[in-house]
């Protein structure tokens, strides 16, 4: 297994960031494509901005986005650029302070995606794992993730992190009220 690291990003990541969106990969399991094309977007505009917003524990930024197009407001998050040499992933953990609840609006605590030519080596159980040490500093006693009914390899991601199903649900309407498995993952101290 290659071993990975969770990096802040930062303009000096940005150009391996690009390729991989480039190359067709989006970090939004969502939003899919149309994220990758809003980032790209956001990035010529101004990267700096782009990248100082990716990191936002205060959820200074402005309203986040819903499939539906509606927008909500932002939480405090932070997503680390999944690293082996290049950008290959990434991963993104929001909360609210003092409550490991979540609005109706936002389905988990931790989302991730792992570039398609670097699944399989362990990437993305190695990066939520790394995620799991910021849940708990932030203090929660557990972290939701919700994945899609037929996405095998994130469900098993989440179980070989101690991961539990907790239920299968539809999801509101902001996101075409499919069907999603919640998981949960407790953080012991």
């Amino acid at each position: 297994m290659h071993a990975i690291e969770l990096l802040r990003p930062t303009t000096a990541l940005l150009p391996s960031y690009i390729s991989a969106l480039e190359a067709g990969w989006s970090p939004d399991n969502v939003r899919k494509e149309v994220a990758a094309r809003e980032q790209l977007h956001a990035i010529e505009v101004n990267a700096e901005a782009f990248v100082d917003g990716l990191d936002d524990p205060t959820a200074s930024g402005g309203p986040i986005p819903l499939p539906d197009g509606s927008t909500v407001a932002r939480l405090p998050s932070v997503v680390r650029w999944v690293w082996d040499g290049e950008v290959c992933g990434a991963i993104g953990f929001r909360w609210q302070a003092g409550t490991a609840e979540l609005p109706p609006y936002v389905l988990g605590h931790i989302g991730f995606s792992v570039v398609p030519w670097k699944r399989g080596h362990g990437y993305a159980r190695q990066a939520l794992n790394l995620m799991l040490g910021e849940a708990k500093r932030q203090g929660l006693p557990y972290v939701e993730l919700t994945v899609d009914p037929e996405n095998i390899a994130s469900q098993r991601v989440i179980a070989a992190c101690n991961g539990v199903l907790m239920e299968r649900f539809k999801k509101t309407a902001a996101y075409g009220l499919a069907v999603s498995l919640r998981y949960r993952i407790e953080l012991d101290d």
